[in-house]
């Protein structure tokens, strides 16, 4: 028996994870894919006139048991991986991305979606409808349906191509993670490191198979603490040179010659589809709608931000100098002098909050935002089955009872799981046939582990990073529509950023950090006090941050906005790029295109803009909560209502301006970012 094929008589029909073996994905997916080829069969052969019913709709409703797989297996590989998944995924890949094309570029099929399309006038289509027609017809344009023979071969041939480069991308990076360890025998080089940091680096060392030493990794937790806070600036100097050289080292598991050939596949996709090159392709379906205004967008916040990060800089280097610090400071000093700065100036640090933000406070804390704004409870539920044994799962439901989604919450760093945090989901929402699934959403990140002593206490940047994720997953858990490719996170992408940023805003407020914020010894609640010197250093070096921000992004936009050649030297084109914006030397002999995972692993290729685009909108739409109060009802609502449930169904300006009322004020990012003065 294959339990992928089988019903699942799980709880809310998740996935029977503790049943699922490696050796059932392949044989599930194949005949998946024969089952839904046949539906396909029987749409595009059907006698009568195509109709949005027997053409659209039902081609919305195929393939369900395909993307149930699909969904299962890619989220396990980024978050439960091994060896024989990641070969595995090497075979997956290439057979969905045939049968994806199989359906994309099968001329009988797209004719009777082109009838549709041609004729719709004469349906009586809802917005939905429409909708789901228009997207429809512009998938099967935009993957190849009006190429000749010749051409749809050779979009075939890429796409397989680009499936397995991607994916050979992200092996390679988390290898080259894994493989790392610092290991220290002389305790006495250890100083300034907090003592919860080095019991997680001797629990480390012990687990790998060096007791009574300590070490550290660039699994993110264990980097930070000691880039932040060791006073050996050798150390500092090691961990950062090995985090800045993963994937590029000229060895087996270098990047550099994917990051060419990924670069130029997606160009020559572009090309063979009509497009100038993969920016305006990707473009054309954004808010922002092409690469010239993504090109003043980012000039604008670099006229912003530039002045701010130099003088920032240059008050690090006279703070560093008094304190006999380097004459020049390199890229492994920032953020050890940047927070020492910080505690003198704002007297606050990470060591000083980290005992109000206990793990499993700060997730009550973020359920209880959502009930407040949103009605919504969370009651953790062990009858669900998980992936690994530190997962959570919970269903969620309403102030009625209703079942509105299962939340998956996965924390810890581990060998099998790709450093960073992220949303995905299992299932979407949707209605068929008067029937509604609801979804099955998960986020995984890598937040700090418990020592021997202490429970799992979180840096202020963690608390934002799982309030952030948090926001993606209400995007996802409330959702409302019909068709589960319009529903929850399917909208733009520099569109999908603002439900997850505009949660940020919450963890700087007092009413708020009241829910959750409590000292995980005493119980005693964080003070006003320290919360005003929390907002008073929310700014800090957020010039710096900002730059660094754009370097990213203008770089994403070199790959794929121009016509890119075979770059003889990826070193040296990302330094001619991102060394206009960089006021710190860049590191010689690494690279970051080769561990920049956003736009070679994920999704955001010509779309790393986004997150400062989304910046504008969660900066504008929080001045409104803030303006009737951030536990405002009626605010929550029409967010909800025009944002988080509303899904893709109409244009996210559209969208905003039912929320705002008006467009976004461009010029709230900067009044949140301190970089103009408010109004």
């Amino acid at each position: 028996m294959n339990p992928l094929l089988d019903t699942f008589t799980t709880p809310f029909q998740t996935p029977p994870f503790h049943l699922i073996k490696t050796e059932h994905y392949l044989p599930a997916l194949h005949k998946a894919i024969a089952e839904a080829k046949q539906e396909i069969e029987s749409i595009k052969t059907r006698e009568e006139k195509a109709t949005f019913k027997n053409t659209i709709e039902a081609l919305e409703q195929t393939g369900e048991n395909v993307s149930r797989i699909a969904e299962i297996f890619f989220n396990l590989n980024e978050a439960e991986t091994s060896e024989e998944m990641q070969a595995l995924a090497q075979e997956f890949s290439p057979i969905l991305s045939d049968y994806s094309n199989d359906i994309l570029l099968d001329a009988d099929l797209f004719a009777r979606v082109k009838a549709v399309w041609d004729n719709r006038a004469s349906f009586d289509l809802d917005k939905e409808e429409s909708k789901l027609l228009e997207k429809s017809y512009k998938s099967f344009v935009r993957n190849g349906a009006l190429l000749d023979e010749m051409g749809k071969t050779r979009l075939r041939n890429i796409d397989k191509e680009l499936g397995k480069a991607s994916l050979t991308f992200g092996e390679h990076l988390l290898a080259e993670t894994n493989s790392y360890q610092l290991v220290i025998e002389d305790e006495d080089t250890l100083t300034g490191i907090p003592e919860s940091a080095l019991e997680t680096a001797a629990v480390t060392a012990e687990e790998l198979g060096h007791p009574g030493k300590w070490v550290f990794t660039l699994q993110f937790p264990s980097y930070m603490a000691l880039t932040t806070y060791a006073d050996d600036r050798e150390l500092r100097e090691r961990i950062v040179k090995a985090y800045a050289s993963r994937a590029s080292q000229g060895d087996e598991m270098d990047n550099s010659e994917l990051v060419n050939k990924i670069v130029a596949l997606r160009h020559e996709r572009a090309q063979l589809l009509g497009y100038d090159n993969h920016a305006h392709f990707v473009l054309e379906e954004r808010m922002a709608g092409d690469a010239s205004k993504v090109a003043s967008f980012l000039d604008n916040l670099l006229d912003a931000s530039l002045p701010v990060a130099k003088r920032e800089l240059e008050e690090l280097q006279e703070f560093a100098n008094s304190m006999g610090g380097p004459a020049k400071l390199e890229r492994w000093d920032i953020a050890y002098y940047a927070e020492k700065l910080k505690k003198e100036r704002y007297e606050v640090d990470d060591e000083m909050l980290k005992p109000f933000f206990q793990l499993e406070k700060v997730i009550d804390g973020v359920f209880a935002v959502a009930t407040k704004l949103y009605d919504i409870i969370f009651v953790e539920d062990t009858t669900i089955p998980k992936y690994h044994k530190d997962v959570i799962t919970y269903r969620v439901e309403d102030g009625n009872g209703r079942h509105i989604a299962v939340f998956y919450a996965d924390f810890f760093p581990r060998a099998g799981k790709r450093n960073g945090a992220w949303m995905t989901s299992f299932r979407g929402q949707s209605i068929s046939n008067g029937k509604e699934q609801r979804p099955l959403v998960s986020i995984v990140c890598n937040f700090t582990k418990p020592g021997k002593t202490t429970p799992s206490l979180l840096t202020f940047n963690e608390v934002t990073t799982l309030f952030h994720e948090f926001g993606h997953a209400l995007h996802g858990m409330l959702a409302e529509g019909k068709y589960e490719s319009l529903t929850g996170t399917s909208v733009y992408w520099d569109f999908v950023e603002l439900p997850s940023q505009i949660m940020e805003n919450w963890v700087f407020e007092k009413e708020c950090l009241d829910l959750f914020a409590k000292h995980y010894e005493t119980d005693e609640k964080i003070s006003e006090e320290l919360i005003e010197r929390i907002k008073k250093s929310a700014n800090f070096m957020e010039g710096y941050q900002t730059l660094r921000q754009i370097s990213f992004a203008l770089l994403d936009m070199a790959y794929h906005g121009e016509i890119p050649g075979n770059i003889a030297d990826i070193k040296a084109f990302e330094q001619e790029i991102m060394g206009k914006v960089s006021l710190v030397p860049a590191i010689p002999n690494t690279s970051f295109s080769t561990s920049f995972g956003h736009i070679f692993q994920g999704g955001y290729s010509s779309g790393y803009y986004s997150y400062k685009w989304a910046e504008v909108l969660d900066a504008d739409a929080f001045e409104y909560f803030k303006e009737k109060g951030i536990f405002n009802k009626e605010v929550a609502n029409a967010f909800k209502k025009f944002v988080l449930s509303a899904g893709g169904v109409e244009h996210p300006m559209e969208l905003y301006k039912k929320f705002r009322g008006r467009e976004a004020d461009p010029k709230a990012l900067l009044r949140r970012a301190g970089l103009v003065e408010a109004e």
